[in-house]
């Protein structure tokens, strides 16, 4: 699977921000991907040093509109850690 394919977008939450500070940060990836192409991919594309990944399935919530019931869509959720030599990944420009 190809690298930009494998990570959809960063996900930006009061958590996901805090634990930046600690080099870790979280992303959206592909429902597919593995812990080794999330690894490979984030790489590869911000050009730092990976230590861990953690992958989570995150189940879509029921929502109603009046009468009529959904699901959202389905997600899967990486929280990449990098190494203390490594390079900050720059999300917003400043």
């Amino acid at each position: 699977m190809e690298s930009r394919r494998v990570i959809l977008k960063p996900v930006v939450t009061e958590a996901s921000m805090s634990d930046m500070d600690a080099k870790r940060y979280t992303f959206d990836v592909d429902v597919r991907a593995t812990k080794t192409q999330v690894k490979k991919a984030i790489e590869e594309i911000f050009d730092v040093k990976v230590v861990k990944v953690n992958i989570m399935n995150v189940r879509g919530k029921l929502k109603r509109m009046g009468r009529y019931a959904g699901y959202t869509k389905k997600r899967r959720k990486a929280i990449v850690t990098l190494s203390a030599d490594s390079k900050e990944i720059k999300l917003f420009e400043e």
